[in-house]
């Protein structure tokens, strides 16, 4: 018997998680959240996300506010190459397979009557 385990992402399972949002960890230890924009059968492209924190003019900055509701968060994608031998372990993040809202079909399969 078997035993199952995790094995290292090969070229079709990053191809068929193109465009979605996925977790990825390297061989080295680093870990990514980000989309998978282009697989080649020796590299991956994915657009790694990263948090900034703006000020009210939409700059950068680092020091911290005592009052109020703090700074404004914004996310930025940045384009990483990442080489598919070294990838350890691909992971789809967990979104509702059915998005609210939910529309019934025509005909409704009740009828409306007042």
């Amino acid at each position: 018997m078997q035993q199952q385990g995790h094995t290292q992402p090969s070229y079709e399972q990053c191809n068929k998680m193109k465009y979605y949002h996925v977790m990825v960890q390297t061989k080295d230890g680093r870990s990514f959240d980000g989309v998978i924009t282009d697989v080649n059968h020796d590299k991956m492209t994915i657009l790694v996300s990263e948090d900034v924190m703006l000020d009210e003019d939409g700059n950068a900055m680092d020091d911290q506010r005592q009052y109020g509701y703090g700074r404004r968060r914004a996310r930025r994608f940045r384009r990483q190459v990442l080489p598919l031998a070294g990838l350890a372990t691909l992971a789809l993040f967990p979104y509702l397979a059915n998005p609210y809202p939910y529309y019934y079909q025509y005909p409704y399969g009740y009828p409306y009557y007042y």
